[in-house]
């Protein structure tokens, strides 16, 4: 990137409004379900979008939430298709309208509908919902309300696992890679403990003060668990 191109790219960045993401803990299995707004974004009409990245079981509070704050929401998004993630569509899209869309990795479609590959048919009732409506494209940015975010691939829990990162405010959502003090499980059928080392190694790229918010428990930062996350030290697993 060019010097000029670079100085741009910041003054995009130191120009963004901050986004708002806000966890919701739901179901069985204490499922981190996100709802993210914009609140000084540029104009009324837009502080009223909002995207609800996955959708676990049980998930009356938070379209309560977003029934009584009058939000749009723009899009679904699923940083992967295990059933603790995807168990709540039916009831969102009989509550917000089955025009939403909803998006994931190519190679997490198949999971929304098959209880083997979203692994609800080992732990609990076999759990099959409506298929995404697109992609989401790892290398690709989406935006909300102003806000840009970088679509990062991390597979490893699951083969298309993916993480939202919000270079200008330092967030990134990473679904079930990364946690406090621990990392995504890669002993189902379809992780891949190799993948996962590659991926915690990219996430480590981002800066420490980058704020994480998992799929599960606590959010933390990048630099937090670079010192302490047992699973981050050299020759740990």
């Amino acid at each position: 990137m060019t010097s000029a191109r670079a100085e741009h790219a910041r003054e995009r960045a130191a120009n963004e409004p901050t986004p708002l993401v806000r966890p919701f803990v739901l179901g069985d299995f204490q499922t981190n379900c996100l709802i993210v707004t914009v609140p000084d974004a540029p104009d009324a009409e837009s502080r009223r979008d909002a995207w609800i990245v996955d959708m676990g079981q049980d998930p009356g509070e938070l379209l309560d939430a977003v029934e009584r704050e009058g939000l749009r929401v723009k899009a679904m998004l699923f940083t992967h298709a295990h059933a603790d993630h995807i168990a709540g569509v039916e009831q969102a899209l009989r509550r917000l309208g089955a025009g939403v869309p909803r998006l994931a990795h190519a190679r997490e479609h198949a999971a929304f509908e098959d209880p083997e590959l979203n692994l609800s048919a080992f732990v609990a009732d076999p759990i099959s919902v409506s298929a995404p409506t697109g992609e989401i494209v790892p290398g690709s940015t989406l935006e909300l309300a102003g806000t840009r975010w970088r679509v990062l691939h991390t597979p490893g829990h699951s083969p298309g696992s993916v993480t939202f990162v919000h270079d200008a405010s330092g967030t990134a959502i990473v679904g079930d890679t990364l946690f406090a003090g621990s990392i995504g499980r890669v002993d189902f059928p379809t992780s891949d403990p190799e993948a996962m080392r590659r991926t915690l190694a990219l996430l480590m790229m981002l800066p420490d003060s980058t704020r994480v918010f998992p799929g599960h428990g606590p959010s933390t930062t990048i630099g937090a668990e670079r010192r302490s996350n047992p699973f981050l030290q050299p020759g740990s697993w």
